[in-house]
């Protein structure tokens, strides 16, 4: 996935590389993000860059070129095409960088891999995130009730999942 490179009139996204390494753990560790987002190892992440099953991926300004974020996928060769949308932290926000970054990655993981569901999941205080999820057509499958333990408590997640066909039904509209 090394050629990867997916683009509308504001964002590319494209694969990650080694020496993108410090400014997406720059991103996930930054105080908007950190709540949200599990945090990674140099190490974690040039392994994830290097899994065939993982799209690892940077978020770019298509303007400028600067970085704005990154994506991390898996599940990419699923025998199931049931394909998880691990991460997404933004560092450049309200630009609409992560909407269509998602659009993007949505288009690519049902029209290019033949997914049939692509899910993730959002922590349960994370309003705006669900609220672009479910705008862009995922639904909530179910609640996890305290699954992850993040700055000393226990944190409650949803599963949002767009099967295939709800996917292919909104693209009419």
């Amino acid at each position: 996935m090394q050629n990867l490179l997916l683009e509308n009139d504001i964002v590319r996204v494209r694969a990650s590389l080694e020496s993108d390494i410090d400014y997406i753990m720059k991103t996930e560790s930054d105080p908007s993000n950190s709540p949200y987002v599990f945090q990674w190892t140099y190490d974690q992440h040039k392994a994830a860059i290097e899994n065939p099953d993982i799209l690892h991926l940077v978020i770019e300004d298509k303007d400028t070129s600067e970085p704005a974020g990154y994506i991390i996928v898996a599940g990419v060769l699923s025998p199931h095409k049931s394909i998880e949308l691990m991460r997404i932290a933004v560092s450049q926000k309200n630009k609409g960088f992560g909407r269509d970054s998602i659009k993007l990655l949505l288009a690519y993981a049902f029209d290019t891999l033949g997914a049939n569901r692509v899910w993730l999941d959002v922590k349960e205080y994370n309003y705006s995130a669900q609220s672009l999820y479910k705008y862009l057509g995922f639904a909530q499958e179910g609640l996890l009730r305290e699954a992850v333990f993040h700055n000393g408590k226990y944190d409650s997640i949803y599963i949002m999942a767009i099967l295939k066909k709800d996917y292919l039904k909104q693209k009419k509209n």
